[in-house]
C-alpha cells in the first residue's frame, strides 16, 4: 500500500509540473502578445507624427513676414525640457524593473520621480507656449507657427495622457498588487513613455536645433 501511495504521490507531482509549466507559458505568451499588439498601436501613432513632421517641413519657411525659429526658440528652456523627459525614461525603466521584481520602494519611488519629471516637462512647455503667444507669435500668426504648435502640442497632449496613465497604474498596483494583467499594462505604459522620448528627440533635432540654426 505504501508503494502504491508513493507512486500516486509521484504521479501527482509529475502531473502538477506540466500544469505549472503550462501556466507559466500562458502568462509569458499573453505578455508577448500584449507587447506586440501595443507596438502596432505605437507604430500607428508614429505614422500620425510623421505626417505632422512632414507638414512642418513644408511650412517651416511660411512665416508670413513674421518671426521664425531663430528669433523665437529658447534652446536653454528646450534643453531643460529634453533633460527632464530623457531622465524620466530612465526612471520609468527602474519602475518597470521594480514592478517585475515586486519591489514596492523601487516601483513607487521611480514612478513618483517619473511623474514629477513629466510634469516639469509640461510646465516648461506651457511656459514656452505662453511666452510665444505674449510675443504675438501664436498659432494663428503664420502657417509656420500653426504647424509648430500642432506638432509640439500634440506631443504635449501625449505626455499629459501618459501622466494620467501613470497615476492609474500606481493606483491599480496599490489596490490589487502585482497581478499579471497589471504587469502587462505597466509594460504597455513603459513602451508608450519610451516612444514619447524617441519622438521628442526627433522634435528637438528637427524643430528646435535646425530651426534655431536656419
Amino acid at each position: 500500500m505504501s508503494a502504491i501511495a508513493a507512486k500516486a504521490s509521484e504521479g501527482t507531482l509529475e502531473s502538477g509540473q506540466p500544469h505549472h509549466d503550462h501556466a507559466e507559458r500562458a502568462g509569458a505568451s499573453k505578455r508577448i502578445i500584449a507587447g506586440y499588439g501595443f507596438w502596432i498601436f505605437l507604430l500607428s501613432d508614429i505614422v500620425m507624427f510623421s505626417a505632422f513632421f512632414a507638414t512642418y517641413a513644408v511650412l517651416v519657411r511660411s512665416t508670413a513676414g513674421g518671426p521664425g525659429g531663430r528669433q523665437l526658440f529658447d534652446l536653454r528652456n528646450v534643453g531643460l525640457e529634453t533633460a527632464c523627459l530623457l531622465f524620466s525614461s530612465f526612471t520609468c525603466g527602474i519602475a518597470s524593473i521594480g514592478a517585475q521584481t515586486q519591489r514596492g520602494a523601487w516601483f513607487y519611488g521611480a514612478m513618483a520621480v517619473t511623474f514629477l519629471l513629466g510634469a516639469a516637462f509640461l510646465g516648461l512647455e506651457i511656459h514656452e507656449f505662453a511666452g510665444l503667444v505674449a510675443q504675438n507669435a501664436g498659432p494663428t500668426r503664420s502657417a509656420f507657427l500653426s504647424a509648430f504648435f500642432t506638432l509640439v502640442g500634440c506631443h504635449g497632449l501625449h505626455v499629459t495622457a501618459g501622466l494620467l496613465w501613470l497615476l492609474t497604474m500606481v493606483a491599480q498596483v496599490f489596490a490589487k498588487g502585482y497581478r499579471p494583467d497589471i504587469l502587462r499594462r505597466i509594460l504597455c505604459f513603459s513602451l508608450f513613455w519610451h516612444a514619447l522620448d524617441i519622438i521628442w528627440v526627433g522634435l528637438f533635432t528637427v524643430v528646435y536645433l535646425m530651426g534655431a540654426a536656419s
